[in-house]
Parts: C-alpha cells; sequence; structure tokens
C-alpha cells in the first residue's frame, strides 16, 4: 500500500477508536493491527513487537518511579516540604500561591510525575488558602499548572519513555530539564505575584532563622530524595532505573521508620495502585511498538517530513508547527500516549533540519507538561477539581494566563538554544 494511503487509514481508525470510547492503548493497537491486516503482514508480528516493547531494562524505571512518587504523595512528606517553603517565602505578599509553586518544584525532584505532583501539593495546600480566603479558582488553575512542572525537572516518567523510543541518555535528559523547569515555575510566581499585590492580600510572616532552621529538620529526610535520586544518576553510582528503585527503597524506609506515617497495609495498598497504573503504561507502551513498526515499515516519518519540507524550510518555522501539534495533541491524548505517537514521526524532521535529539526531548516534554492543565483530557485539572469540587471549567478559565506563560517559556527552550547553543544542551 502507498504511505499516504496507510497514513490515511491508521489515523483515520485511531480517531474513530478514540470517539467510540476505545481506551487508548488498545486504540493505538488495533488501528495498527488493520493496517497489518491490510499489507498481508502475518499477526505474529503483534506479539513479537508487543513482547520487544517492553523487554528493556530502561523501562524499569517506569514502574518504579511511578512507585515513588505515589510512596511520597500520600503522607507528611509534602506537609512538610510546604512548611519548610513557607518559612523561607512567608514574607512575601499573598505568600501561599509562591510557596505552592516552589513545593511543587521541589516534589517534581521527588515523583517523576505530573499527577503526583498535583495531588501532593494540592492536598497539602489548598485547605490552607481556602482558609484564608485566597482566590480558590486561581489556586486550584496555578497548583495544577505547578504540577505540570513534575515532569520537567527530573525524575520524569516522560523523559524515562522518550529516551527508551530515541535511544537516548536518560541522565542528558534529566539533566537539561532543570533550566526549563525553573523557568516554568518563576513564569508562575511572577504572574501569582502580581495578582497578590493586585488583590492587596497580606503576609504570611516574617523571615525566622529559627523557623527555617526547625522546617528544615523535619523536611530534611523528604528533602533527601532528590539529592540521592539525582545525585546517585549524575555521579554515576547507579542507572536511572537503578535510580528508580533506590527511590522507592528510600521512600519505604522514611514512611516506615522516619516519619512513621504509613504502615505495611497502607504501603501494600499504594504498591497495587501503582501496579495498576504502571501496567497500564507498560500495555501502552507495547501497543504502540506495533504502531511505531508501521510507521517504520511503511516508512511515514519520511513521508511527512518530505511533505512538511515541500512547505517550508525554514526550521524556526517548523519547530513552531511542531510544537502547535503537541500542545493540539495534549488536549485530546495523555503524556505517554503522545510521546509514543509522535516522536517517531517528528524525530527524523528534527534530524533533517539540524535540531538534536536531547534539544526535541525538552521541547516535547514541555508541550506535554501544557497539555496537563489544557482540557479535555488534562489530569492535574480532574484531580485538583476532585479535591476542590470546582468545575474543571472555572479552573480552566482561571488558568489561561497561566498557560499563556507556560506556553513562552516554550518558545523560549525551543528557540533560545538555537541562537545560542551554549545556553542549553
Amino acid at each position: 500500500m502507498p504511505g499516504g494511503l496507510v497514513l490515511l487509514i491508521l489515523f483515520s481508525a485511531f480517531t474513530i477508536f478514540l470517539i467510540i470510547g476505545v481506551p487508548i492503548a488498545v486504540s493505538i493497537g488495533l488501528s495498527a493491527t488493520i493496517i497489518l491486516i491490510l499489507g498481508k503482514v502475518p499477526l505474529v508480528l503483534v506479539a513479537q513487537r508487543m513482547f520487544a516493547g517492553t523487554d528493556s531494562f530502561a523501562l524499569i524505571a517506569v514502574p518504579f518511579f511511578i512507585l515513588a512518587g505515589d510512596l511520597m504523595s500520600f503522607g507528611q512528606t509534602s506537609k512538610l516540604i510546604l512548611d519548610f517553603v513557607e518559612s523561607l517565602l512567608g514574607f512575601m505578599r499573598g505568600a501561599l500561591w509562591p510557596i505552592s509553586t516552589v513545593t511543587a518544584m521541589i516534589f517534581a525532584g521527588i515523583s517523576g510525575s505530573g499527577a503526583a505532583d498535583t495531588a501532593a501539593v494540592a492536598s497539602a495546600i489548598l485547605p490552607e488558602l481556602e482558609k484564608r480566603n485566597y482566590d480558590r479558582d486561581f489556586s486550584a488553575a496555578l497548583i495544577a499548572s505547578a504540577g505540570s512542572i513534575g515532569i520537567v525537572i527530573p525524575p520524569s516518567v516522560p523523559m524515562v519513555l522518550y529516551a527508551f523510543i530515541t535511544y537516548e541518555s536518560v541522565g542528558r535528559l534529566f539533566l537539561n530539564g532543570f533550566i526549563p523547569g525553573i523557568l516554568m515555575g518563576l513564569a508562575l510566581i511572577y504572574l501569582s505575584l502580581r495578582k497578590a499585590a493586585k488583590e492587596n492580600l497580606e503576609k504570611s510572616g516574617k523571615i525566622s532563622l529559627k523557623r527555617i532552621l526547625v522546617t528544615f529538620k523535619s523536611a530534611f529526610w523528604g528533602l533527601m530524595t532528590p539529592v540521592i535520586i539525582l545525585g546517585g544518576i549524575f555521579s554515576g553510582y547507579f542507572t536511572p532505573s537503578e535510580a528508580a528503585v533506590i527511590a522507592v527503597d528510600w521512600a519505604i524506609f522514611v514512611s516506615l521508620f522516619i516519619y512513621r506515617d504509613k504502615n505495611l497495609k497502607d504501603i501494600a495498598k499504594i504498591i497495587v495502585g501503582s501496579a495498576i497504573t504502571a501496567s497500564l503504561v507498560m500495555f501502552l507502551i507495547a501497543t504502540a511498538r506495533v504502531f511505531a513498526w508501521v510507521l517504520a515499515n511503511w516508512r511515514i516519518p519520511l513521508l511527512i517530513t518530505q511533505g512538511l519540507l515541500s512547505f517550508t524550510h525554514n526550521r524556526y518555522l517548523l519547530l513552531f508547527i511542531s510544537d502547535i501539534v503537541l500542545i493540539i495533541a495534549g488536549v485530546f491524548l495523555e503524556t505517554a500516549s503522545i510521546i509514543i505517537i509522535f516522536t517517531p514521526i517528528f524525530l527524523d524532521l528534527m534530524t533533517h533540519i539540524g535540531v538534536s535529539p536531547l534539544h526535541f526531548g525538552i521541547i516535547e516534554v514541555i508541550a506535554l507538561a501544557i497539555g496537563m492543565v489544557t482540557p479535555p483530557v488534562a489530569i492535574n485539572l480532574y484531580i485538583v477539581s476532585g479535591i476542590t469540587g470546582i468545575p474543571i471549567e472555572r479552573i480552566s478559565r482561571a488558568g489561561l494566563q497561566l498557560v499563556a506563560a507556560l506556553f513562552i517559556v516554550l518558545l523560549l527552550v525551543t528557540y533560545i538554544p538555537l541562537a545560542f547553543p551554549s545556553v542549553l544542551f
């Protein structure tokens, strides 16, 4: 079959399956299987590709980072980190908003998941925000937006998936996630401080060295989590996959023996929940490998690259098109699906226009982070809405300027390294 016809059938079938409510992982596998049947390819390839797609040591990091994030999300860790950050930033007007963002940034270095980051911070600080009469809609939107930083600041499950698909270094991706994640946080802090000044909100209190030391001592064990994970990876003591396992061991140790906020029954329950989440992700990876084989066999990425290059050779415009496509995809699909579907499609184009896979990986992850707060498929909004009871529509409206700020950061990360290669990567 011609590549153009394969592309049309593939995405038409995928879209129809999604519309009628078929789960994404199944939709991906079925649409690829239809092409195999039409192309008279033996269907044993489906089982072979699915098995090969998950037979990787690197993918061990995915379920274990999910579990580590869940273990640290439920308990005292987020509350103690929040108290420490408040002791540092409480002097600001409307301090609870920037405190929420900074706490989310710190927790991003623990969880590797935007959803876990959002749930932990929202549960810890939203009741206090309501108690002090902060704007509820804006507060919910801010925490959802800050939670998206959880997949940008390492460790990051989406970065592990991207590295698995592109054979890029997980460590290099992690290392280059810090600056974009911090920029996202600063953008959100700026908007929250401007709104706080406009509404003339009160200050939480003065800086107290004694309180800083006391709260730091309490939060120390939680704060050590990203130090152990990232320090071990960057120093070469263990691989990212091994780091994920160590993160789980550390989280269990801290929960049982330091904070004592969980018992064995609680941990067993969390493990079951994390296993369900991880199994869904791994099944998605397996079916996506069949999808990727179809794309490669019929040279779909090359076809799309040639089509875009026939339109323009301007790499700045092509990068902008890529950003928009990824953000639109984030409106309708969840993070892992987009990485698995769109990375093989765009990677050939990025290589052709001189954009490194490392640079594009960071671009893609930031775009997907924005997708976590753009409905209808916006996991962070659903989490915050579930905790607060505020309708998603209201949270979305309150967060428009926050999403715009994150988009500006995406553009900065997209274009600045092209003009100043030494700035990033």
